[in-house]
């Protein structure tokens, strides 16, 4: 059983968002610490959204209940939140309903920015640590894929992403009306991390040509050559913040790299320098600045308001000035995903209906076999045979497709219940029970299997689920 627990700007503060990004790659391994139910879990955790999407081992009729509080709990533990907050925050998404969430997620369709173009990577690696993590199931793995592959398709046949919208680009939006000629701008990009090439591009989109670069972290030297651009000294890194005309910081330090501190510190380093000049006449204090704020946590101490001239735009901000309506997901962009969930949830059904398949064809197989080898007896020359296997392939044809059919609609109990009521067939309980532990402990070619066996007597020319999932 899937399921996703979400937090995001639509229903969580952002002090809340901060601490649980902050803390995002201890969640996983916690998480399944606290339950025997969870076999897998993954964590997507952006600037504007924590979720956590689990694997279930939950025979039938049990309640997902207990493992999902247990999860809540350990994700409040790593993040310093009470679980009792986090229970009546988190939104609750789960079955089939899981895949078309992810799938519009890695669209960039719940982004405070729809079409967003940092979602789908920032989704992709979140599976990546997960399989560093050893957290991750076959199931998750065969959502999260498909999940890349509906973004991409999103991407591809509509326009939602052409604009190269995204954070960066709002913000540079919304300090339009500070910049008076963009060609002249002085910037300084604090941060080398995920926003730093796409915060570059958009400046330079917009004209912007002095541009310098600084890395707490000391990579910054490295990606100023790759770019094309000046770095920035550890020793100078307060003068030149003081000295630019925007700052944007987009680093994952979990510390503040701009604060008041820093800014009055490189003031007065630059008046002093100032001083020096003959003929200098404007006062560095009378500079205005705009600090553009990216990071998560928070990369600017909200102090550097009160220094004089100086105005900060942080993701907050952002969010609540974003132009939604005017950046609305197109209707071909919800039909690809809807379309791709639909199929997801279709396959995920056809395989729950696997064992009881499975024991459909073992019925008429040993019937098959009994027949066979009685005409052997009786000296049958093959003819026999071959008709006995056609007939049972012809009968078995129907069953097959009648399973798929309500499978799809969500009603595989009146096909179990249908064989049991006509011959007397279920699937055994140890069957079923090995079943779910071979999904949730990752052995599912067993499934896959089976399903390709009914998709064979239904129709020979069916395509397989092994190279659907190759």
């Amino acid at each position: 059983m899937l399921i996703c627990l979400t937090a995001s700007h639509k229903n969580a503060g952002f002090d809340m968002l901060e601490r649980l990004s902050a803390n995002a790659e201890h969640a996983a391994p916690r998480i399944l610490e606290g339950h025997d139910a969870v076999q897998g879990a993954v964590v997507v955790a952006t600037c504007n959204r924590f979720e956590a999407y689990l694997d279930l081992d939950a025979a039938e009729g049990t309640s997902p209940v207990p493992a999902v509080h247990e999860a809540i709990r350990a994700v409040g533990t790593v993040a310093g939140l009470e679980a009792d907050e986090l229970r009546t925050t988190f939104g609750f998404v789960h079955g089939n309903a899981v895949a078309g969430h992810l799938f519009a997620v890695a669209s960039g369709l719940e982004s405070v920015v729809v079409g967003e173009g940092e979602i789908a990577g920032q989704v992709r690696r979140s599976l990546e640590k997960a399989r560093a993590e050893g957290t991750t199931t076959p199931e998750l793995e065969r959502l999260f894929q498909r999940a890349s592959q509906t973004s991409r398709r999103v991407k591809n046949e509509t326009g939602i992403g052409g604009e190269g919208r995204s954070l960066v680009r709002l913000a540079l939006d919304l300090a339009e009306s500070r910049v008076t000629d963009w060609g002249a701008t002085r910037v300084l990009l604090v941060g080398t991390g995920r926003f730093a090439g796409a915060s570059l591009a958009a400046l330079r989109d917009r004209g912007v040509t002095d541009v310098r670069v600084y890395s707490p972290s000391g990579r910054g030297a490295r990606f100023a050559a790759n770019h094309g651009i000046e770095s920035v000294p550890r020793g100078e890194y307060a003068s030149a913040a003081a000295g630019a005309d925007i700052i944007v910081t987009c680093t994952t330090a979990e510390h503040h790299v701009v604060d008041k501190a820093l800014i009055a510190v490189g003031r007065e380093e630059l008046e002093a320098s100032v001083a020096l000049l003959p003929g200098a006449v404007v006062p560095v204090q009378e500079v205005r600045q705009l600090v553009i704020d990216l990071g998560l946590p928070r990369n600017v101490a909200p102090d550097v308001v009160d220094v004089p001239g100086v105005d900060l735009l942080d993701l907050e901000t952002i969010k609540i000035h974003a132009p939604l309506e005017e950046l609305g997901a197109t209707d071909a962009a919800r039909e690809i995903v809807d379309h791709d969930a639909r199929a997801f949830g279709d396959g995920a059904e056809e395989r729950d209906l696997a064992p009881a398949v499975v024991a459909l064809r073992r019925h008429v197989y040993d019937i098959l076999d009994g027949e066979i080898s009685r005409a052997q007896a009786r000296g049958d020359d093959g003819r026999t045979e071959a008709a006995l296997r056609h007939m049972a392939g012809v009968l078995l044809h129907t069953p097959m497709v009648r399973s798929r059919e309500l499978a799809r609609a969500g009603e595989q109990a009146a096909w179990i219940d249908g064989l049991e009521a006509l011959f007397g067939v279920k699937p055994e309980a140890e069957e079923r029970s090995a079943d779910a532990r071979d999904v949730g402990a990752g052995r599912v070619g067993r499934d896959i299997r089976s399903t390709d066996a009914a998709r064979s007597a239904a129709d020979p020319a069916a395509p397989s689920a092994q190279a659907d999932a190759s």
